[in-house]
Order: structure tokens, then C-alpha cells, then sequence
């Protein structure tokens, strides 16, 4: 049986792509005694603003009380993706490669005798056990196991 997210993500899907919408991620987590759905969207021309995501949580709510899938009490949150997107899916790495990203580590590794816990490169590659960065025109394969979180990088210094 599909976990909580992909079970939400198909049910809300149309519903959000119908508002105007696309669905980026949906994430569930407990954060102290709290449980979170998150529902991070974006659209085409543009910034999410607060009554984008008001819209969106107002088109969603109906249809996640019906389904019922989360038995516990939780808060339901919608926002944008932010401009660094946090990359959890297959579809998320293979929209960015040739993109700068990031990647924390869980535990420091060691690189060019130094040691690391997080890498910033262009993103070349991926498969199922690993992530393929260009940093200091060295190309680096991380164990996606080791790997706690991988964001696209924005360029704030260059900004008009």
C-alpha cells in the first residue's frame, strides 16, 4: 500500500492543477508531539503568495477530510517551494541537472583531505545509490545514503 504521501499527492493532484496550480511535493511529518501535512505548490507566472495557498488549502481540505487517510490530528500547511527547492524525488534531480544544488550529509565525509558535510556542484547525475556533483571541476559521487538533504542553491549575491 502507498505511503501517506503518495496517497495524498494522488488525490489532491487534479484538484490543485484545476485551481491553477502545480503540485511540487507533499510531505508529512511529526515535529515534537505535532503531526504536519505539508503541500508545497507553484505556478507558472510566478510567486506563490498567502492567497494562493488559501485557495489551494481551501480546494484541498474537503477532499482530505472525505478520503480520511491520516487517522492521527494534524495541521495542514500550504506554501510555495521557497526559492531553494528541497529535491526528494527522482523528478525534482532529473528537472535540475546542470543546476548548482547542495547536498548536507549526515555525517562529515572526507574530500581532498578535508572533511565535509556539505557540498555545493552542479548537479551531472543519479541513480538509485547515488548523486553525481561537479564541485571544483572534480566530479564526486555521494552515497545517497549518507545524504540528509539536497536543495537547489539561489544566487543571492546577483540579484537586480
Amino acid at each position: 500500500m502507498a505511503n501517506i504521501e503518495d496517497r495524498v499527492e494522488s488525490l489532491i493532484k487534479d484538484k490543485i492543477q484545476e485551481l491553477g496550480y502545480h503540485l511540487y511535493d507533499v510531505q508529512y511529518v511529526k515535529e515534537g508531539q505535532n503531526y504536519f501535512l505539508r503541500v508545497f505548490i507553484e505556478k507558472k507566472n510566478g510567486s506563490i503568495d498567502l492567497n494562493d495557498c488559501e485557495k489551494v488549502n481551501d480546494g484541498i481540505n474537503d477532499l482530505l477530510d472525505k478520503a480520511d487517510y491520516i487517522k492521527e490530528q494534524y495541521f495542514l500547511e500550504v506554501s510555495s517551494t521557497g526559492v531553494e527547492k528541497t529535491l526528494r524525488k527522482d523528478k525534482h534531480l532529473e528537472d535540475n541537472i546542470g543546476n548548482e544544488i547542495q547536498i548536507n550529509l549526515f555525517k562529515s565525509i572526507e574530500i581532498c583531505g578535508k572533511k565535509v558535510k556539505e557540498l555545493i556542484g552542479i548537479l551531472r547525475g543519479f541513480d538509485n545509490d547515488k548523486i553525481v556533483i561537479e564541485s571544483d571541476e572534480e566530479e564526486l559521487d555521494i552515497e545517497r545514503k549518507n545524504i540528509s538533504q539536497i536543495k537547489t542553491v539561489f544566487d543571492w549575491e546577483n540579484l537586480e
